[in-house]
């Protein structure tokens, strides 16, 4: 038997998930959990870090309290975001928040100085205005003074393993998330940096998925009565836990990762870098042993999560249990939205923004909390079906079966409607992928598996799927009809 800790922060949420591993099987324990929401200083949305590192030693105190001592632990996040380190200090500023305004236009600022198919080739990364490369030319042009004094760039799942282990390395697959990654020489890209100016001293180390980064650092350790514990760069970036823990087999499936993000995508042996795929805005991000996470990020239940904050304001405190269980006593297809317009992607009035675009777009207007998540639920199915039809356009590779893993996994109405839009089966689960992949990484780590192979297994024996078979073929077919004619 094997103890592990995963520190999983997402969007909304971080959790400090305790594993056990015996006999081929793993047991999860949520331990702690605590909200990881930005906060506005000086009229910029930032991480509260320092908050967050405490949330995470409250965690690991829990399971110290139980005289636990773990083989391992190591932390995952969301992409894109980051720390400076530098003079001396182990953080500069507050790290800014992917949904700060500052990077808006920041490609088409860009491409002005790097054409777009130059940034494409070398990356594989598709163009969001929140990605790392154009956050740094902002600071490049604001905040000279900051990057002048930075050492060192980390994101946030390798900052965390830092103030953990004291190594500032990078991992590859959370590295790959920044458009400055060069995954065909497995590198950051020189070519970028130099003809950006970007200052080569911030770029750290990469070290693959998987790698023993050495012990807690001493005082945490003496505090947690740890002394033998190892840190772990597994998959930093949240997405490359959850796609290591997808229980699949053979080579005709797409996973998609559901959470505030949807990422849709397969594992490919190499990266996918052509015309095709970058008109279509795909991304090309490292995977656990070296493969390529051929995916897209669409908007997810981030406009369910906003809906949610929209009616607590108004004194309506809807569970995602509530608003789900109304969904599925609505109206069916009766409006749509293209969950892909900008406005989709901003915070704050969804519900309002929903109503709309469903007004101008000349459908009618959902005006109850079940008909509006049903319009969202059903217009991400479609959404789904729309970029699976484009994935396998540029990967030539058919898919037969759709695994959805995360916490969207738990709706069995957005599976059933998922499966209805795409029309191929979908196995739901685990919910806990990314804290599952970011623990069995761990195991393989330490040598406690053999293989990725042998991880899959164990994630099937722990957690068996839940399928969703297609239904009302004809009925999906007029409605895709119908939402290939929206505006995006």
């Amino acid at each position: 038997m094997n103890h592990y800790v995963a520190l999983d922060l997402g969007a909304e949420s971080g959790r400090v998930m305790l594993g056990t591993l015996a006999e081929g099987k793993l047991q999860m324990e949520e331990v702690h959990r605590f909200p990881t929401g930005g906060t506005t200083i000086g009229g910029s949305l930032r991480w509260d870090i320092v908050h967050l590192f405490d949330e995470i030693k409250t965690g690991l105190r829990k399971i110290a309290a139980r005289e636990i001592e773990p083989a391992s632990l190591s932390t995952d996040s969301w992409g894109v975001d980051y720390v400076y380190l530098g003079a001396g200090e182990p953080l500069l500023t507050l790290p800014l928040h992917y949904r700060d305004t500052r990077t808006e236009g920041g490609p088409e600022a860009a491409f002005k100085r790097v054409p777009a198919e130059t940034i494409f080739d070398e990356t594989g990364i598709q163009f969001m205005s929140i990605n790392t490369l154009y956050q740094l030319l902002d600071d490049q042009a604001r905040r000279p003074g900051v990057m002048a004094l930075a050492s060192q760039f980390l994101c946030i799942g390798d900052y965390i393993n830092y103030l953990l282990s004291g190594r500032a390395v990078a991992e590859v697959s959370l590295a790959s998330t920044t458009q400055i990654y060069n995954p065909r020489e497995r590198a950051w890209s020189r070519k970028l940096i130099a003809q950006f100016g970007l200052p080569e001293k911030i770029f750290p180390p990469i070290v693959p998925s998987g790698t023993a980064l050495g012990p807690l650092v001493s005082a945490l350790a003496h505090d947690l009565q740890w002394p033998r514990s190892q840190v772990v760069a597994t998959c930093s970036h949240d997405t490359g836990t959850a796609v290591a823990a997808v229980p699949a087999e053979g080579e005709d499936w797409a996973y998609l990762s559901s959470g505030t993000w949807s990422l849709l995508g397969i594992e490919s042996p190499t990266p996918v870098i052509t015309e095709k795929s970058r008109a279509y805005n795909f991304t090309n991000e490292a995977g656990l042993g070296g493969t390529t996470r051929l995916l897209k990020n669409i908007v997810g239940l981030w406009i369910v999560q906003e809906c949610r904050r929209a009616w607590l304001k108004e004194g309506h405190d809807y569970s995602y249990d509530d608003l789900a269980r109304l969904a599925s006593e609505a109206e069916p297809l009766r409006s749509l939205i293209h969950p892909a317009d900008d406005r989709f992607y901003k915070p704050d009035q969804m519900p309002k923004k929903i109503a709309d675009y469903c007004a101008e777009s000349g459908q009618p207007v959902p005006t109850t909390p079940g008909a509006i998540i049903r319009c969202v639920y059903e217009s991400l199915a479609l959404l789904y079906r729309g970029t699976l039809q484009q994935l396998q356009e540029i990967s030539g590779r058919k898919t037969t079966q759709l695994y959805i893993v995360g916490g969207g996994s738990k709706s069995d109405l957005l599976n059933q409607l998922a499966a209805n839009a795409t029309q191929v089966p979908v196995l739901a689960g685990p919910v806990e992928a990314t804290a599952i992949g970011n623990i069995l990484i761990q195991a393989l780590a330490l040598g406690h598996l053999k293989s990725h192979g042998e991880l899959r297994q164990v994630v099937r024996n722990s957690f068996p799927a839940k399928i969703y078979h297609p239904q009302h073929q004809a009925t999906w077919e007029q409605a895709w009809q119908k939402f290939k004619e929206l505006k995006s």
